[in-house]
């Protein structure tokens, strides 16, 4: 037939010329479809036809076919049967009183079906076996171009709308097929049909007669990704409906749309996207926070903050919106050109993470927008699991309300808070904005406050500005520092953090940056000045520096007074020894505070005693602990192993044990550590060596339990060391030094210390330092000297 192809239209029809079989053909040669003919055609069809009883013969003159006929009325087949054939009459069901029940009913299962009718491409006539349902299906998640009738009566075609419907009938028409019934929104019933060649829905898309279509694609049960990859294939073969497609990143190179970054900041963008819950203006006279007033962005971005701050991502560019305008967008404001991409970190992606969250919704795009994520449909998937588990935006709880005070700029708010600041101690914080290089504003979780933050102790180039009398212009190396600071520290956690005072800025602080992995940097902002010279001097011959010239400096004969000793003895009270020499010590001038504290609290807890088992402990928390003698003392989580493990530190003793959960509680407020900071501080004997050898540092350290445990000692600190102060102790009574009288005995050796000023106090130890230990050592040559001679070991010296 020439390479034509042909579709049965049409099966029987009556002819007075000869009995035949009478059959509609159209014909298709090189995508183009012929006029339609009828072509009569006798074979052994027909014959099988009248001789199962399926048909009769009309024309007395075909005596082959009579015989036929009449050997079929002989064996009662088909229509020659005992009534006629009556009980093979189908009862056909037109209509279905309610669709979805139907739909659900059959739960998704494959039901056997013949094709009737094809009216386009995406749309066909079913009838459903065994019960003979005739349904109307069309298919899930796409769409094909369509035949639109007008009100007038007239038909619209459009651009492959036959072609499609060809498509579909030369595959589907009077074929035994199974359909999967998928869902059926406002009386349409969705479905999936299966040849056993393959999915047509698949087909159609790869060949470039139908699109992807949100809002039934997610029905779709044989999976969004293999429709998305099908239409894929068709726009990259730029084949029929797609002919003229145009990738949003076709001018874009192959590096460009897949590459590895570092993230350094997270943005906050409020767009004409966002849903607003809460109402407009509904307090005018209140600033207007979008990271703190819209629900669940401050989440959102902790969320980015915390899983991608300085970490390498994985980042593929699905496509660049391009600026628009203000006229555009209806008074929102105008956006620059946008590169819109899908993150990945670990295989993980960030946009369905944020979804799943419920911390995000997916934007609905229209059908013809193709400027949308790679992943939209798992974008979608997530959206659905958020909004059915009630997660983030989708959750019927109140919704997270974030009270930040904002002291940033305003100086009277700045001065009322820094006392409060002062006595919080060290604190943590996240880094929001750089102003400059020395310049940032901060957010303190623990405080629930943001400050603006000054490096103490350096002043860095300030950027251009607005000023009353214009604009100021940047001074050299301003941007340069600017981005040299967010590098390091925008949207960072930093900690320790130490307010020092306030000027006429907002807040002046000190910052060490202890949490981060590069170098530390100690700046303080009073009596520390020398620290920051020494930097000012790095800088020289480099950036700012780079055309600075030291002037000579005049010789100038200078009377340098030796630094002397400073003794200054306090009473304190030890309260605990540890294995390693160390001891924890309270000052005698707090303790009546400390007193009349523990008096209150257990009172307190007396009246209202703590529930067993209600308290968390969890690592770094302040709490409660009741000591061996039934006692409450304040203390602090070191470690949890198990329920039944929890590692404690008394604050107020220095003493650790490990204890049950169920003998701890949570701390009062009104006996934190802002009211009374921890009482008990570390201390270790200065210009004394700690024995390496295990007995040896066991019996200095009973000796030192015996003398001095629980007992009220005079303290002066002399140097400060890595880990606690080393400091002489000296007896209340008899002002003897504790450490001069473990060396006396043999049980230490004396530190060398190099400073001038403390020459004399370690001289003064060595000259009466000849005692027990160097009599062990010297016993201990001579009885080895002896040992070789017979070759036998000696003894442990003890």
């Amino acid at each position: 037939m020439n390479n034509y192809s042909v579709i049965f239209k049409k099966c029987w029809v009556k002819t007075s010329i000869s009995v035949a079989q009478c059959i509609e053909v159209q014909r298709e040669n090189k995508g183009r479809l012929k006029r339609s003919c009828l072509i009569f055609v006798v074979n052994s069809v027909v014959c099988n036809l009248i001789f199962t009883g399926l048909s009769a013969c009309f024309s007395p003159e075909q005596a082959r076919l009579c015989d036929l006929e009449d050997q079929a009325k002989a064996a009662k087949k088909g229509l020659w049967t005992e009534g006629g054939g009556a009980h093979t009459v189908r009862d056909l069901k037109y209509t279905i009183e309610n669709p979805r029940n139907f739909v659900d009913s059959i739960h998704q299962k494959p039901v056997n079906a013949i094709i009737e009718h094809v009216r386009d491409g995406c749309i066909v006539r079913a009838l459903l076996l065994p019960d003979y349902y005739l349904v109307t299906v069309m298919l899930s998640g796409i769409k094909c171009p369509t035949f639109k009738r007008e009100a007038d009566g007239s038909e619209t075609i459009e651009p492959f709308s036959a072609e499609a419907k060809f498509f579909t009938e030369s595959r589907l028409l009077q074929r035994d097929v199974q359909i999967i019934l998928e869902s059926c929104p406002n009386q349409v019933i969705l479905g999936t049909i299966l040849h056993p060649n393959g999915n047509i829905t698949e087909l159609l898309l790869k060949e470039g007669f139908a699109r992807c279509v949100d809002w039934s694609m997610a029905v779709y049960t044989q999976g969004a990704e293999k429709l998305r990859a099908a239409e894929r294939s068709a726009k990259e073969r730029k084949v029929r409906i797609w002919k003229d497609y145009v990738a949003p990143t076709a001018n874009m190179d192959q590096k460009d749309r897949q590459f590895v970054a570092k993230l350094s900041q997270c943005h906050n963008i409020i767009s004409n996207d966002l849903k607003q819950i809460h109402e407009k203006n509904k307090d005018k006279d209140k600033r207007f926070r979008p990271l703190y007033d819209i629900p669940y962005m401050f989440e959102a971005r902790e969320f980015l903050r915390k899983k991608l701050i300085g970490k390498k991502v994985n980042v593929t560019v699905d496509y660049i919106r391009a600026a628009t305008s203000a006229m555009e967008t209806g008074g929102v404001p105008a956006f620059p050109e946008r590169t819109c991409a899908t993150v990945t970190i670990g295989g993980i992606n960030i946009a369905e993470a944020l979804v799943s969250k419920g911390l995000a919704t997916v934007i609905r795009y229209r059908q013809d927008d193709d400027q949308r994520s790679s992943h939209y449909d798992e974008l979608l998937a997530a959206e659905a699991r958020a909004i059915k588990n009630g997660k983030g935006l989708h959750s019927k709880k109140e919704v997270p309300i974030h009270r930040v005070a904002d002291i940033s700029g305003e100086t009277q708010k700045a001065k009322q808070f820094l006392p409060f600041l002062q006595r919080a101690g060290r604190s943590e914080a996240v880094v929001e904005y750089v102003f400059s290089g020395s310049r940032l504003k901060l957010y303190m979780p623990k405080e629930t406050c943001l400050i603006t933050f000054l490096l103490a102790g350096i002043e860095c180039p300030r950027g251009s500005r607005n000023m009353p009398s214009g604009m100021q212009v940047a001074e050299p190396y301003s941007e340069e520092a600017t981005i040299f600071t967010k590098e390091l520290v925008l949207q960072r956690e930093v900690r320790p953090l130490q307010i020092c005072s306030c000027h006429l800025q907002p807040v002046s602080v000190a910052l060490v940056f202890t949490s981060l992995k590069w170098v530390a940097m100690w700046l303080w902002c009073i009596g520390n000045y020398r620290s920051c010279f020494k930097l000012w001097k790095m800088c020289v011959y480099r950036q700012l520096w780079a055309n600075y010239e030291e002037k000579p400096k005049e010789e100038v004969a200078q009377l340098t007074e030796e630094k002397e000793r400073v003794a200054k003895y306090r009473a304190v009270y030890v309260t605990e020894i540890t294995d390693g020499l160390h001891f924890f010590a309270q000052d005698v001038e707090t303790g009546t505070k400390l007193e009349s504290l523990m008096e209150s609290m257990r009172g307190e807890i007396a009246a209202q005693p703590p529930v067993e088992g209600s308290f968390t402990p969890r690592r770094g928390d302040f709490c409660i602990a009741k000591f061996g003698d039934g006692e409450w003392y304040r203390a602090r989580i070191e470690k949890v192993e198990s329920p039944a493990k929890v590692h404690v530190y008394y604050i107020d003793y220095g003493n650790r044990e490990i204890l049950s959960s169920t003998r701890l509680a949570a701390l009062p407020p009104a006996f934190s550590t802002r009211t009374l900071l921890p009482q008990a501080t570390e201390y270790t004997f200065a210009f004394i060596q700690v024995p390496q050898d295990e007995d040896a540092r066991t019996d200095a350290v009973d000796s030192v339990v015996r003398d001095i445990q629980n007992t009220q000692c005079l303290l002066n600190v002399e140097y400060s060391g890595i880990v606690c102060p080393h400091v002489t102790l000296q007896f209340a009574d008899s002002k003897d030094d504790v450490g001069l009288g473990l060396v006396k005995e043999g049980l230490v050796m004396v530190d060398v210390r190099k400073e001038k000023h403390l020459q004399k106090m370690v001289s003064d130890k060595h000259a009466e330092s000849r005692s027990q230990i160097w009599e062990h050592l010297s016993g201990r040559e001579r009885v080895t000297d002896k040992a070789n001679r017979f070759s036998f070991s000696p003894p442990a010296c003890r």
